[in-house]
């Protein structure tokens, strides 16, 4: 099988399975969706979920979480991993887009990559969530089910993974892509333990014909 030939038929399963995928983070606003993703870091959506909707209330646009006290907003976050560094970053990033870009969060990667506790994974999930732009955030689940599936081949870093992606997948279904990884990963292609028998890929996965022949080593 040629890599466009498995390309092509990943994404028609994805399709065929996921018709409509997106974001398990909830969110409002694009400056909401930025805190989530940012508090998602090492931290499942579902934890995040519960932390959000007093969040959000408590600050609702960049001006009152610029303004608030470190102390306030990490009472409020300290159930997610690492609260004393994303205190910081929420409240550094709130002043970024309160000073430099007039309150409104930006819209592409080179500025969204200034604001604090944003890198490109976190930039991408916003153009590609919030303005569908052909952007791939490559996360830890993107990074494993590419190379397990055989979209990628000895990817040595989430950027390497990032430009094989984008160069292989329809720029139109980049966007949605993005979130057939992510959900793939995290309810069947798990890290430990792949739910094989219970996977659409296995006719194309490099992984389930390499355990056919020999026992996994995942």
């Amino acid at each position: 099988m040629t890599i466009k030939e498995r390309y092509s038929t990943v994404l028609e399963i994805f399709a065929r399975e996921m018709p409509a995928p997106e974001t398990e983070l909830h969110y409002d606003t694009p400056f909401h969706l930025l805190i989530a993703v940012i508090l998602s870091a090492q931290c499942t959506d579902k934890r995040v979920n519960l932390v959000t909707p007093a969040l959000f209330e408590a600050f609702p646009d960049p001006q009152s979480l610029a303004a608030a006290t470190p102390e306030a907003v990490f009472e409020m976050i300290r159930s997610v991993s690492y609260p004393n560094n994303k205190t910081k970053s929420l409240i550094g990033a709130a002043r970024t887009i309160v000073e430099d870009f007039n309150g409104e969060v930006p819209d592409n990667i080179d500025d969204l990559m200034r604001i604090p506790g944003v890198g490109r994974k976190t930039a991408n999930v916003m153009l590609a969530v919030v303005w569908n732009r052909a952007a791939m955030a490559v996360d830890t689940h993107v990074f494993r089910v590419s190379e397990r599936i055989g979209l990628t081949t000895n990817s040595r870093t989430p950027l390497a993974t990032e430009k094989a992606l984008v160069k292989h997948i329809p720029e139109e279904l980049i966007p949605m892509a993005h979130h057939w990884l992510i959900l793939h990963g995290r309810y069947t292609c798990k890290a430990r333990r792949p739910d094989c028998l219970n996977c659409p890929l296995t006719q194309v996965c490099r992984h389930y014909s390499r355990s056919a022949k020999e026992p996994s080593t995942l």
